[in-house]
């Protein structure tokens, strides 16, 4: 039996598929995760959502500060008395709950919270985050412009950070086993590739514009309230998925002139 089936039978935790519960079952998947995340001794390392400690049980052995965040009362309480003061638990809702510092962010995102927890991790200031995420969710954090998966997600990634598929993970490496298969994602902050007059002008461009993908750009930001008739913005009769990054920063710093 593997570390975490062990676990499992152990505890008598019975994964809930409501809360997005797929525990990995693969220790060299979790070998890998840690590594790509390149952790050194003194890294703040944070963990979302740790369940039965396959990863946390590594990460305490790489550094001296961990902290996890975890919503259910009965992991929580099981994380706490498996490790006691060699990490930092966070009982709580890791969407609502205010992140601590950190360098390094680690987790396996279930899907239901991997787009909150996504924008607000790109919200603070890190060195690299890994995250397992299902393989759809990869596919739009890396996807091209004019892609199916090209949305808001992608822009606000590649503005903050160099993002990259590290390696899929079958659905056989989770108990219970989910409908389909995962992927290991490193994200790396860097300087945005191009500059914009304001940013929350930039990125309240891209999130009404992918809110209505189907419209023409001028259409939804002007039933946004966004531009005024007469306005000098461009690309306003292409649609969001066929304009890169930089694009929408032109249309954001055009609308940014047009109020001054």
């Amino acid at each position: 039996m593997n570390e975490t089936g062990r676990l499992i039978a152990d505890t008598g935790i019975v994964p809930k598929k409501s809360k997005g519960q797929n525990f990995l079952i693969d220790d060299r998947v979790a070998d890998r995760h840690i590594g790509y995340a390149g952790i050194e001794r003194s890294d703040r390392v944070l963990e979302v959502g740790p369940g039965l400690g396959i990863l946390t049980r590594r990460l305490i052995e790489v550094s001296d500060d961990v902290t996890c965040i975890e919503i259910d009362d009965i992991l929580a309480d099981y994380i706490t008395e498996t490790y006691g003061d060699r990490l930092n638990l966070i009982h709580a809702d890791a969407v609502k709950a205010k992140f601590p510092e950190f360098d390094v962010f680690v987790s396996n995102l279930p899907y239901s919270v991997s787009t909150p927890i996504i924008f607000k991790l790109l919200d603070h200031s890190f060195r690299t985050a890994v995250v397992m995420v299902q393989k759809e969710f990869a596919d739009r954090m890396v996807a091209d412009v004019g892609s199916p998966d090209y949305s808001r997600l992608t822009v606000n990634l590649f503005y903050r950070a160099d993002c990259e598929i590290m390696e899929t993970v079958p659905a056989s490496r989770f108990n219970p086993r989910p409908k389909v298969d995962s992927a290991l994602v490193r994200i790396t902050p860097r300087k945005a590739p191009f500059d914009v007059l304001d940013e929350k002008v930039f990125f309240k461009v891209t999130e009404v514009a992918f809110n209505h993908r189907r419209k023409k750009i001028g259409t939804a930001l002007k039933s946004a309230g966004m531009i005024v008739p007469g306005s000098d913005i461009p690309y306003l009769d292409e649609r969001i998925e066929h304009l890169r990054p930089a694009e929408i920063g032109e249309i954001a710093d055009a609308i940014v002139r047009s109020r001054q």
